[in-house]
């Protein structure tokens, strides 16, 4: 656990929530402040910063939870869909420095966009660019 981390402190019971599961690795709770009516945060009980370093088991843990709250969180917001988010790291817009997946009811109606919207000066990349980002990812 991080003292200074809100996630930490609700998981510990200090601040309150809107607790929708827990279990003995994972906690899922209303976001305090929603994008939209029944989004949801599923957090690791544990204090890891991004997906990248949360043990596997841990990660295993977090995302069956996800899979499982979706559908759940979907008919308690009359929700026609979702969309689910990891905003990994201070870049990619994450504020709160523990790893949190939200599951965002949506609607055609909301006025979202979709995740290719998020960025605007997107790279115009060639197939060999694409090779060479492939291989490198594979750890060739």
């Amino acid at each position: 656990m991080s003292d200074d981390c809100i996630f930490c402190s609700i998981v510990d019971g200090d601040i309150p929530s809107y607790t929708v599961y827990e279990d003995d690795e994972v906690m899922a709770f209303l976001d305090a402040n929603p994008l939209a009516r029944g989004h949801t945060l599923v957090i690791p009980k544990a204090h890891h910063e991004r997906v990248n370093d949360l043990p596997a088991d841990r990660s295993t843990a977090l995302f069956d939870a996800v899979h499982d709250l979706t559908g759940r969180v979907e008919a308690a917001a009359d929700a026609a869909a979702t969309t689910i988010a990891v905003n990994n790291g201070t870049a990619a817009g994450q504020e709160v420095p523990h790893v949190h997946v939200h599951i965002v009811p949506r609607s055609e109606a909301d006025g979202g966009r979709p995740i290719h919207a998020l960025i605007e000066d997107r790279p115009d990349v060639d197939d060999d660019e694409l090779d060479d980002v492939a291989a490198a990812i594979r750890g060739d």
